[in-house]
């Protein structure tokens, strides 16, 4: 079982080993008189936790927003092989990969046989794109939106696509979790219903 699934099986867990009561009746549209009864405070953190919408607030490195070519796969010990990114389809060779959160760079070069720039964006968070050629160099401050450089063929054969990857510190995360809301879906009760 993959480490993320584990908080909402224990989520799960927990709701079913709680005493079950009825839940509390709310005011609706036709009655404005309400139980004085009150959701449980398992019930109370489960809406807090799921019911605002996450709000990612990184923009997609590629316009228009692309397609997941291939997910993240991290392995299970560090040493293993994995995927520790995102492989996203660019809409052709030479196509605009853009800084999806301000930053400054912290690395232009060429890994193995693949140019690649990385971006420190604070806070022990670091993104990296390869292959993009970039004219960028160690220290410029790059904006949300500013052009990092141009995806370049060969990471996924004859369709030109970026491989997006972020880290905190020395631990892959997933980039998707950046601009998109990924949470679990989970099914809460409707009081008065």
């Amino acid at each position: 079982m993959k480490t993320h699934a584990l908080p909402a099986v224990l989520l799960l867990a927990a709701m079913a080993a709680a005493p079950s009561a009825p839940p509390p009746a709310v005011p609706t549209a036709s009655s404005s008189v309400a139980s004085s009864a009150a959701p449980s405070a398992l019930q109370e953190e489960l809406v807090a936790a799921y019911a605002a919408p996450a709000a990612p607030s990184w923009n997609w490195p590629l316009a228009p927003r692309p397609p997941v070519l291939r997910p993240f796969d991290p392995p299970d010990k560090p040493w293993m092989s994995g995927h520790r990114g995102v492989d996203l389809k660019a809409a052709s060779d030479g196509a605009s990969v853009t800084a999806p959160e301000s930053g400054t760079v912290s690395f232009v070069g060429v890994v193995v046989d693949r140019p690649v720039i990385t971006i420190d964006h604070g806070n022990g968070l670091r993104s990296s794109f390869e292959p993009v050629h970039s004219s960028l160099a160690k220290g410029d401050a790059v904006a949300k939106g500013d052009v990092l450089g141009a995806a370049l063929m060969g990471h996924c054969g004859a369709t030109p696509c970026v491989h997006w990857g972020v880290r905190r510190g020395d631990e892959y995360l997933n980039p998707l979790e950046f601009v998109l809301d990924l949470r679990p879906s989970i099914l809460l009760p409707l009081y008065g219903k």
